[in-house]
């Protein structure tokens, strides 16, 4: 009676109810993990280590990491089956709420013998587990809350993903590579949305590079409101958007942006890794919406073992889940599965944890009733130490987040990203990452790969593009008899003028306007002409227009092009003497 209490309670715990807090992953497999626990400890070799798992089950990051954590777990131990410690996961569904996470943790640490918490998923929801888990002791290591290092200051808390700050510079040298001097921020109106911000603004003011507008979007803000504000920015002249969204924002926002024509030739958008890292795992249609983008996200290295791991996840999961036609694994998938890895091993080198609950020390319950894991402090040491070749590259924890050697650059064509090139701290910009590489920093769009811009253009945008409400510049032009061929529509002073704006790094819109009466003759003077630039009816005037002092009174004039004196030609008289010491003298 005794054994079967001990198998059944695991369970029991495991499809609590409290708070609201369901479990998702299927019961048998827990079960299992149990039965095998429970005989080898019979014999006393085996030792459970309790871990939590919050995470949102209704998402596809939430979906994939689970699994991928169960089957890290088998391969862990298929490989390492002698270890006398066992990482057993408690999973609870924390329903996309900060309160549904705080509820789960509560309900694992009073009644799951916890060792470690896994999660929470959001970087919202972190901010009020940290504090949990700093209180009873006991590590937290996220894998997919990015947020800047906001909780450097606890102690117990572990980022086993990039943080989001680290790509700040990756997304500035994207816009010095193209020489864009105006950009556009467009964000969440969240937590996850709003810390990266001083981040990204420190980073473009280093290059130089003006945040022209900022746009908001409120967490509420519904369909008609995001049309508004995406109206506001055709009217802008800036064509460069920085976006910073999660997968719930900026999927329908980029639907949205499609609608209302700014996916087309002369805009460019670089997305962060919040969507970047997602990207395959979005609707078809919203990747279509999104042609051309640029993303960036931390360099997972190709390598047989990931290959043959997304494989083997790819087919379980479509045969767990029969509904599913088609599943892709993300970059969470790949931290959930290397997180499992470390927690397995710092466990065993830990040694024996007492599987109890958490002790109650008189001196340290905290404010919910929870005690403070006596094991903690160490599984903590042991896990900051912890270095190895993982799925997604090297393990390695400094300042308790993991560390990116580089930042992959994709341009999203087709159904999915498309490799463009690498950023690293020591190199900058190239096609092909060699981390080992020694040459000089470099930030010139010479070294992407080609690349696709929104309306499937292969020409780069300057960076502005006429405001679909916008006004044109009117550029008047003299009509008269005399001097036609230089000044006509089509002469040399308009070639110049359309020369010269074209070398600008931005565009500029206008039209040319006769100064002309009805009949199609000459509506007065050049110095009538002059008038109308200072009465503001023509923003400019091109032609062959002498520069006086008195005109300059009323306008500013460019620098001369051409010599606009008056020269005479007359034939060469032959002398007599023709070879007369003087001849130099004689003009030709």
């Amino acid at each position: 009676m005794v054994r079967s209490n001990q198998l059944l309670q695991p369970w029991k715990v495991c499809n609590m109810n409290n708070h609201g807090v369901h479990i998702l992953f299927i019961p048998f497999m827990v079960l299992v993990a149990y039965v095998e626990i429970t005989k080898t400890q019979d014999s006393g070799v085996v030792t459970p280590v309790h871990a939590g798992v919050i995470l949102d089950m209704d998402t596809w990051t939430g979906k994939v990491s689970t699994s991928s954590m169960y089957m890290a777990i088998s391969d862990f131990y298929a490989i390492h089956g002698d270890y006398k410690t066992r990482l057993v996961l408690h999973t609870r569904d924390s329903k996309s709420d900060i309160v549904g996470a705080v509820f789960a943790a509560m309900d694992l640490l009073r009644n799951s013998k916890l060792k470690v918490i896994i999660g929470p998923q959001k970087s919202a929801q972190t901010e009020f587990i940290v504090d949990l888990g700093e209180k009873a002791q006991i590590p937290v290591v996220s894998f997919s809350a990015t947020i800047p290092s906001i909780y450097s200051r606890v102690p117990y808390f572990i980022q086993t993903t990039p943080d989001d700050h680290t790509q700040v510079k990756v997304i500035a040298s994207i816009a010095q590579a193209f020489r864009w001097r105006n950009v556009i921020l467009i964000h969440e109106d969240t937590d996850y949305g709003n810390r990266l911000i001083p981040h990204l603004i420190d980073a473009f003011h280093d290059i130089n590079t003006h945040i022209s507008y900022r746009s908001v979007i409120s967490a509420f803000a519904t369909d008609d409101q995001i049309f508004e504000e995406l109206k506001k920015l055709v009217t802008m002249q800036t064509s460069v958007f920085v976006v910073h969204m999660s997968a719930s924002f900026g999927g329908p926002f980029f639907l949205k942006a499609k609608q209302v024509g700014m996916m087309t030739e002369g805009y460019a958008w670089i997305i962060t890794n919040g969507l970047m890292n997602i990207l395959e795992s979005l609707e078809p249609n919203i990747i279509d919406s999104m042609q051309g983008v640029i993303g960036v996200r931390a360099y997972i290295p190709k390598s047989e073992k990931l290959d043959n791991f997304t494989m083997r996840w790819k087919r379980k999961y479509i045969e767990d889940n029969p509904g599913i036609v088609n599943a892709e694994m993300i970059s969470f998938g790949i931290w959930a599965y290397d997180t499992v890895w470390a927690l397995a091993m710092a466990s065993e080198r830990v040694g024996n944890m007492k599987s109890r609950k958490l002790e109650m020390d008189v001196n340290a319950i905290n404010l919910f009733g929870t005690g403070v894991s006596q094991t903690g402090p160490k599984l903590l040491e042991e896990l900051l130490k912890s270095e190895f070749e993982g799925l997604g590259g090297k393990f390695h924890l400094v300042n308790r987040e993991l560390e990116a050697p580089a930042f992959q650059i994709f341009n999203v064509i087709n159904k999915g990203g498309r490799e463009i090139g690498f950023w690293t701290s020591k190199g900058g910009i190239s096609k092909d990452l060699d981390l080992k590489s020694e040459r000089t920093y470099s930030n010139s769009a010479d070294h992407f790969r080609s690349i696709i811009w929104p309306g499937d253009s292969t020409s780069v945008p300057k960076g502005w593009v006429i405001p679909l409400n916008g006004k044109k510049l009117r550029i008047g032009v003299p009509v008269q008899d005399g001097f036609s061929k230089l000044v006509n529509v089509s002469g040399y002073c308009i070639d110049v003028f359309e020369s010269a704006i074209s070398s600008l790094p931005y565009t500029i819109p206008y039209e040319f306007v006769p100064f002309r009466r009805n009949d199609g003759k000459s509506a007065g003077s050049y110095n009538d002409l002059i008038d109308q630039v200072y009465l503001q009816k023509y923003d400019a005037v091109v032609g062959d227009i002498t520069i006086t002092a008195n005109r300059s009174l009323y306008v500013d004039f460019a620098f001369p092009y051409t010599d606009g004196g008056v020269w005479m030609i007359v034939p060469l008289k032959q002398h007599k003497l023709a070879n007369n010491t003087w001849m130099f003298l004689h003009p030709y």
